[in-house]
């Protein structure tokens, strides 16, 4: 049977130290504290540009990234554990944003069961999330190769292969080395599709992936190639109780596309930036994927320009996410696959006042849309 879990997500830069008990930096005492709890699954993601609430533009573009390149955690397991961490991580974190997000875990324990609350919806579909080790392989291929055909087979709408440079796995912490085969470092694959592709495609990669970690995560796609088919879904500021409510957009591209000869994902993240319509953007650098009718791609030796996918990511109030999705939706009219999610909680760790931190009984909204 698979449970119910909480994905705990941090973004802020890799320089940045711990504060409190914590030693170091708070990448490295993060990801200790994940190993420490046995927590069933966690990965470190280097970004390629990122800006935050300081407004300061980070980009691999200038010295800016080598010194300090903006990175995102994710860690997923059952609700009591991730909830059991909130209170640690906040209390090493003074700057960045932290959020919490319902899904579904299906580790190798576990089997599968049917998506008919996600199916009921017509506007929706699903996000399938695999984290697998780096190195590890499936009938003697690379894993994302396999898990990405398999996607594409089933006719997902996209799929993107994020490197993972640090993380734990089942409980255990491996960190990537240049002198290394790296197997267990994890990596994250991130699909959309609908529910019923999404069933279908768990179903057969629990036969496939004997060490598997997937999550599902119901989300709507706004974008695809251009075609507009639904906004993101109007929320209010908050829920029935007070609590806060936030969305997520999530922008997939492909590094070779571009808008008035930029990137989409920079065209992004510096209108975003000027426009101070968002108080963040990250963006993820892929090693392998596909959208639409495109089948998976990566990198090929000699080639001009990179065909590797990139995520772009936006946090923020429902307000904000609308504004957002305006100047997304100007710089997607070609390409790309956008997509909107609730976020239930989410802590601006910077706009904190000085002392306090929120706890581990940080509610999560509910709210039915």
């Amino acid at each position: 049977m698979n449970q119910q879990c909480l994905k705990l997500t941090a973004y802020f830069g890799e320089r940045q130290r711990a504060v409190g008990k914590a030693e170091g930096f708070l990448a490295d005492a993060m990801l200790d504290l994940f190993g420490s709890r046995d927590i069933a699954t966690s990965v470190m993601l280097r970004g390629i540009t990122s800006y935050g609430r300081s407004h300061d533009l980070r980009s691999d573009q200038s010295l800016s990234l080598s010194e300090d390149p903006p990175v995102t955690i994710a860690a997923v397991d059952v609700e009591p554990k991730i909830r059991a961490l909130v209170d640690d991580v906040t209390a090493m974190t003074d700057r960045g944003l932290l959020t919490l997000e319902r899904a579904r875990l299906i580790t190798r324990d576990d089997g599968i069961e049917d998506l008919g609350d996600v199916e009921s919806r017509a506007t929706e579909s699903a996000k399938l999330t695999v984290y697998v080790g780096r190195q590890e392989r499936v009938r003697g291929r690379p894993p994302h190769n396999v898990v990405c055909e398999l996607l594409y087979r089933h006719g997902f709408a996209g799929a993107s292969v994020l490197l993972g440079v640090d993380g734990t796995a089942h409980g255990e912490r491996y960190r990537a080395r240049f002198f290394s085969r790296n197997v267990n470092v994890p990596l994250m694959i991130i699909a959309i599709g609908t529910p019923a592709r999404v069933s279908a495609a768990v179903a057969e990669l629990t036969e496939v992936l004997p060490n598997r970690v997937l999550t599902i995560e119901r989300v709507r796609i706004c974008k695809r190639d251009g075609e507009l088919f639904a906004r993101p879904p109007e929320l209010p500021t908050t829920d029935d109780h007070g609590r806060n409510l936030w969305q997520k957009l999530m922008v997939h591209t492909a590094e070779a596309t571009l808008h008035d000869g930029l990137p989409i994902h920079r065209a992004v993240v510096h209108r975003l930036l000027q426009s101070e319509t968002a108080r963040g953007a990250t963006a993820l650098r892929g090693i392998w994927g596909f959208h639409g009718n495109h089948k998976p791609h990566g990198d090929k030796l000699f080639a001009l320009t990179r065909r590797v996918p990139v995520t772009t990511i936006v946090v923020d109030t429902p307000e904000s996410i609308a504004r957002s999705f305006d100047i997304i939706d100007e710089l997607t009219a070609r390409h790309g696959l956008v997509t909107s999610e609730m976020v239930p909680a989410a802590m601006s760790l910077s706009e904190a006042e000085p002392g306090s931190r929120p706890s581990s009984e940080t509610p999560l909204a509910e709210y039915d849309y």
